[in-house]
């Protein structure tokens, strides 16, 4: 006669048990579950194994098996029982509740703030949230980046939420979301996930470069790059992008600055100089950037076709 054993099931995963967690099943004299395992019980009960529902761990006879989440088991174990980690949970499982919550959330009977919000109404909540995100990781604040992170991904439950009431072709959801980010980072990585050899940094980055034009159909280093980030961050990924595909970029300016401290203080310098003229510097950069756009896709656009 095996031991009595307690069976720890994934609450957020009902009904799966891994090959361990069936053979103990397979074996059991009798069987009951505590509250936190209530959801695998019900399927164990429908594939035809009867289940005693309990509201404290029961006593367990030799070959009896209790259902129970991790967080119930007993801080001390009774004598003669033996526990089995019936279904290991995968990084990345709460997840789903995450999905789950703002599911409930947007249906009937949930929130009526969340019931009423659209993609246009959530948008500015995007920008504030990565950059609060942002703030958290120059300050180094490893429990603001905990919170922070999780309200980004608020944003994307909920905007994928939202997208799953529409109707097709515009319709999508979470796992849509998921899935077409596991297909992009597989296909753009195949020195990991194909047999394309070991390469190099710079070599990785050309290639997901070449391996995004070939997707996208792009000609122009600007296809792509979002034009409402600040005009230094648009700037910026021109100028590295052009570089990258051989287009020219602007000649550098000379840079007194020693050190990037030296730099700030010197772009704060250019700010307030220009606000003392009535001019807006980010409007200024702006309109650079953008004549710099229209130059390199000209540039781009006069290639032959690869």
């Amino acid at each position: 006669m095996p031991p009595a054993c307690l069976l720890t099931v994934s609450p957020r995963l009902p009904g799966l048990l891994a090959p361990a967690g069936w053979r103990v099943l397979a074996a059991a004299g009798a069987v009951a579950a505590l509250p936190g395992a209530a959801a695998t019980a019900a399927a164990v009960r429908a594939a035809g194994t009867p289940v005693a529902d309990a509201a404290v761990l029961p006593q367990l006879a030799p070959g009896a098996v209790c259902l129970l989440a991790p967080a119930e088991l007993p801080a001390d174990l009774p004598a003669g029982v033996t526990v089995v980690d019936g279904c290991p949970e995968p990084p990345g499982v709460r997840l789903l509740e995450a999905a789950a919550v703002m599911d409930r959330l947007r249906s009937p009977g949930g929130c009526p703030w969340d019931a009423e919000q659209t993609h246009a109404s959530l948008r500015g909540y995007l920008l504030e949230e990565a950059h609060e995100a942002y703030d958290a990781i120059v300050d180094d604040d490893a429990a603001g980046m905990r919170e922070e992170l999780g309200d980004v991904l608020l944003q994307v439950l909920f905007h994928a939420r939202i997208a799953a009431e529409a109707p097709q072709p515009r319709g999508f959801d979470v796992d849509d979301v998921a899935g077409d980010l596991v297909d992009k980072l597989v296909r753009r990585h195949p020195h990991v996930f194909a047999d394309a050899g070991h390469r190099d940094v710079a070599q990785v980055e050309a290639g997901w470069e070449e391996i995004k034009k070939a997707e996208k159909g792009r000609r122009s280093p600007t296809e792509g790059v979002s034009t409402s980030q600040p005009a230094s961050a648009w700037g910026a990924a021109l100028v590295r992008r052009a570089g990258r595909a051989g287009l020219p970029v602007p000649a550098a300016a000379d840079l007194p600055a020693a050190d990037a401290d030296e730099l700030g203080e010197h772009l704060l310098g250019l700010v307030v100089a220009a606000q003392q003229r009535g001019w807006d510097a980010e409007d200024a950069l702006r309109a650079a950037v953008r004549r710099y756009a229209a130059r390199i896709d000209g540039e781009a656009h006069a290639r032959p076709a690869p």
